[in-house]
């Protein structure tokens, strides 16, 4: 069996899905799973691109221990600086850097000519490889680009140094086949690449990502990047968990494993959905809610009979399960306690004395608490530890023939509260209007997503909404058993995520 490494790249490439936000706890949350995960490699980010990301990509490379961490680098001494003062104090520090090779980014985006572009690239290589023990290189658009020149260009970097190599489909646009003699036109036209490991990143523009990632499999990649549930810009990167699952379904074909443990997929996958605001469509391979379900008439006979009639994957291996421990009102915080602990979340005692009187007000109305009311419970209280803006009350008066009225009363800082009321078409335009007259900005709403954390009557209900406020686009999230309360969480989330990131940035200029 090969073993292929995971690359993982939800906090980098996943990040810029359009309307992700994540911040430094919640990126730091999908670290630590991501590592109980398995993965080999995770790309924390992008650290020249920001002040926030710097910072975030360090801290994620000092507290993660059992994967290496990686940022993204151009091919320029700059990001690389920033790359190295970033990650220097992680485990196994890597660079990745990149620049791309095909004639129309030759052309149109760097302006470079082939032999400018391969200088650049043995420069940069060799500038990274004297401060990172492992540097890999980046094609860009290398589907697209001259397999004679491809050729030349990593063996180029090869000689340079560079340990990895990686050929993207950046666009999403070539066929299983085309992609993977790409990398068998490689490990017969490049004198040294026995030296390297050869990547594979995928992107789902038309819907291959996953058989491209296989096909390079076949054709002698040892190592896969991507993202959990497939996001990332555009239709998104190869979905990680489809590769894992398929190579472990059919070792007998790709006689190629991963070293992820599989029964922590459904539970990162919920994670990353949670945090980013991106549902799972429900027939998504591997860890969609109907994965496992089965409708027909015929396909219940047989599943009934001989599971294997219709399952290829027993949904407990990749972490299904149907028997969650269910808590109540009469549990007290030893029990809570170990049922996080179970859930793999680590918390300050600080946290937990907020979580626990949180459980406790939920289950006095709540019949049962289930794992995902719990998870949804720690996953808020760490995306909102601090907040410029809280809200302290609200009424709403709305009926079928009259115009919906909200009322609010927020605290802003430490002391000072504004109380507004304003109407609207309905209950949470009024609450929104009403929201933005305390704020005294305009904002403007530019999505609003709702659904439940599990179901019945008493579900909680999860919030997701993108503003605009100040300029600035972001996002925010509200769990309550209300709906409107949970719609003025998820308001105020996003409203205090610019105004936390707008204060952290002016610290940082100041220092």
């Amino acid at each position: 069996m090969r073993k292929i490494n995971i690359f993982e790249t939800t906090l980098r490439d996943g990040e810029q899905s359009a309307g992700v936000n994540l911040n430094f706890t919640e990126k730091l949350e999908i670290a630590y799973q991501l590592e109980r995960l398995g993965v080999d490699i995770i790309e924390a980010g992008f650290p020249a691109a920001s002040k926030g990301d710097f910072n975030s990509v360090q801290e994620i490379a000092r507290k993660i221990k059992n994967s290496s961490v990686t940022g993204l680098a151009r091919a320029v001494k700059g990001d690389i600086d920033a790359a190295w003062d970033s990650l220097r104090d992680g485990a196994e520090p890597r660079l990745h850097t990149f620049i791309a090779t095909s004639p129309i980014h030759r052309e149109y985006k760097l302006k470079m000519s082939k032999q400018q572009v391969i200088e650049r690239s043995v420069e940069m290589v060799k500038y990274g490889a004297a401060r990172f023990p492992i540097v890999q290189w980046s094609a860009e658009d290398a589907s697209r680009t001259e397999l004679d020149y491809l050729a030349e260009i990593v063996e180029a970097v090869i000689q340079a140094g560079a340990k990895v190599i990686n050929i993207p489909d950046t666009v999403g646009y070539a066929a299983p086949i085309e992609y993977g003699n790409i990398f068998r036109y490689l490990r017969e036209h490049v004198p040294s690449i026995d030296k390297v490991s050869l990547s594979a990143h995928c992107h789902d523009d038309l819907g291959m990502a996953t058989a491209n990632s296989l096909a390079a499999i076949e054709g002698g990649a040892t190592q896969v990047e991507g993202t959990i549930n497939g996001i990332g810009e555009r239709a998104g990167n190869v979905a990680l968990e489809e590769v894992a699952m398929a190579l472990y379904i059919r070792k007998d074909f790709y006689q190629a494993e991963t070293g992820l443990v599989l029964n922590e997929i459904k539970r990162t996958s919920d994670l990353v959905s949670r945090l980013t605001g991106m549902q799972v469509p429900a027939n998504k391979a591997i860890i969609g809610a109907n994965a496992y379900a089965h409708e027909s008439g015929i396909h219940q006979d047989g599943v009934l009979k001989e599971k294997t009639t219709y399952e290829i994957i027993s949904p407990e291996l990749v972490g299904v399960s149907s028997n969650s421990l269910v808590l109540g009102k009469h549990s007290g915080r030893h029990a809570f306690k170990e049922r996080l602990q179970e859930l793999n979340f680590t918390v300050t005692d600080e946290e937990m004395n907020s979580l626990f009187v949180q459980f406790k007000e939920l289950a006095d109305n709540k019949k049962t608490m289930t794992d995902e009311d719990i998870v949804a419970l720690v996953l808020e209280e760490k995306a909102t530890d601090i907040s410029f803006y809280d809200m302290i009350s609200l009424q709403i008066s709305h009926g079928t023939h009259q115009t919906a009225t909200a009322t609010v009363t927020l605290k802003k800082g430490d002391n000072e509260e504004i109380q507004e009321a304003a109407t609207g078409a309905g209950s949470v335009e009024a609450l929104y209007n009403t929201l933005e007259r305390c704020l005294g900005k305009e904002i403007n709403l530019l999505d609003y997503r709702i659904q439940s954390v599990g179901g019945g009557m008493d579900a909680l209900a999860q919030v997701f909404v993108k503003i605009d406020y100040n300029g600035v686009e972001t996002s925010g999230r509200g769990l309550d058993q209300d709906v409107l309360e949970a719609s003025a969480k998820a308001y105020l989330n996003a409203v205090n995520r610019v105004i936390i990131m707008k204060e952290l940035e002016e610290k940082a200029v100041l220092q």
